[in-house]
């Protein structure tokens, strides 16, 4: 029998595969008939039927390394993290260990046996004065959520790792189970009569998740290494990328009251003008990310409302 490379299948590690972007992911690989895709994570996940599942304690460095030895993936992707921003200023210690020292002990495995690691970082490396950014412009993260996912990012430089950085925010989308994202907060909440503050000062390009996984996918089939911002095409602040979420769910926008950030009294402060500029990536992955109405629309559609 003659083999082709068509037969050789691509093995792909989800690690972080009941979050949002990790459920997706795994949907999308397992789909794939040239990948066998392994998804692990700590908690509980829903199932893909093309999926092989492991439980995974990523702050634990031998769980972490005997893990990909055994698969021996060609691609790792990164899409665990500890994301509560708040929480961050209080729980540092655990937040330390999940964002740092487990994308180290990743990097590390990663790198002798030669996989690409593909890490998923934030704009909130940023200190939010003078955005949208580049790939290239200076960070300087002003809360400590920020402090790990910039330390994190400097782990898979130093690690001699095959590794990509994905910057991204805001991410929206449709996933079987897990927290609501805002668009579907947003939603919820009005549909319940219950009165929402969305702050005005905030500027983003929310990122729609489906396109966050395509420009992976790219980066893994294209082997793009460094550093590349995936988000939405358009930056919006937060209160109206909300009034248009209210116009594609037809929601009543009488409940919705326009604030400041230091209204909330938030504890860890938030970059204000942020946001990322997607040039390198469209012109390097061809990544075209849908219309902000487009992508709400699809969602609508999906969740049938």
């Amino acid at each position: 029998m003659k083999f082709t490379s068509d037969m050789i299948k691509k093995r792909i590690l989800i690690i972080g595969a009941s979050g949002m972007l990790g459920q997706r992911c795994a949907k999308h690989f397992s789909s794939q008939e040239n990948v066998e895709t392994l998804c692990a994570d700590i908690g509980e996940t829903i199932k893909f039927p093309n999926a092989t599942y492991k439980y995974l304690d990523m702050t634990l460095r031998d769980e972490v390394k005997n893990l990909i030895f055994d698969f021996m993936p060609d691609a790792i992707v990164n899409a665990s993290a500890y994301t509560n921003v708040d929480r961050s200023e209080t729980e540092r210690e655990l937040a330390w260990k999940i964002n740092v020292k487990g994308v180290e002990y990743l990097a590390e495995a990663a790198a002798a046996i030669d996989a690409h690691l593909v890490h998923i970082s934030s704009d909130y490396v940023f200190d939010g004065t003078k955005g949208p950014y580049t790939e290239v412009d200076k960070t300087e993260p002003v809360g400590y959520y920020g402090r790990t996912k910039f330390a994190s990012e400097n782990a898979v430089r130093i690690s001699g790792v095959l590794g990509t950085i994905v910057r991204t925010n805001v991410l929206y989308g449709i996933i079987p189970s897990g927290r609501a994202d805002f668009v579907r907060w947003v939603v919820d909440s009005i549909r319940n009569n219950k009165p929402i503050r969305i702050v005005s000062d905030q500027f983003n390009n929310p990122t729609f998740i489906d396109d966050l996984v395509k420009g992976i996918a790219a980066i893994i089939d294209l082997k793009k290494y460094g550093l590349y911002n995936l988000a939405g095409i358009e930056v919006l602040s937060r209160f109206d990328f909300t009034m248009r979420i209210s116009k594609v769910f037809d929601l009543d926008t009488s409940l919705i009251t326009k604030v400041t950030t230091d209204e909330l009294n938030q504890p860890a402060r938030r970059p204000l003008k942020s946001g990322l500029i997607i040039l390198k990536a469209q012109t390097e992955l061809g990544y075209k990310p849908m219309g902000l109405d487009e992508s709400l629309q699809l969602m609508k559609d999906e969740l049938g409302l």
